[in-house]
């Protein structure tokens, strides 16, 4: 299965001048767990998530003060839609991360996080384990 059969291809999508509050109730509103950030003056394409707000509350920083910009991760690695899910979970293993921003030539076309991932083996590994146990 590949990248682009488990993306998610609503992709919420902030300016590094969101506060963190903004970003946390936008991305609970989609039901996300992280948001690609735009900077078209800056770094280009970033990612804040759930994670990145948590460390910063966990600080003592204030939502309400603190820039998605700020607290966004711009090292990103990015993942290709024919990536196979393998290499997917091979790269957020390796970078200790659990989302990967999906580009397709110039700009994203989703996001495929951990837990699409495992959505998609389920099954397969269940039904797996059931022709195995019968």
């Amino acid at each position: 299965m590949l990248v682009r059969d488990a993306m998610s291809t609503v992709v919420l999508t902030i300016g590094p001048a969101h506060t963190l509050r903004q970003a946390a109730a936008l991305m609970a509103a989609r039901r996300v767990g992280a948001a690609v950030v735009l900077d078209h003056d800056g770094s280009g394409l970033g990612i804040l998530t759930e994670r990145d707000i948590l460390v910063s509350v966990g600080a003592g920083q204030n939502p309400d003060r603190e820039t998605a910009g700020a607290h966004t991760t711009t090292d990103v690695v990015f993942a290709a839609p024919g990536w196979t899910l393998a290499e997917a979970a091979q790269a957020m293993a390796h970078g200790g991360f659990r989302h990967l921003i999906v580009l397709d030539g110039d700009g994203p076309v989703g996001i495929v996080s951990v837990r699409d991932i495992i959505r998609c083996w389920a099954p397969v590994r269940l039904r797996e384990a059931s022709l195995t146990a019968g």
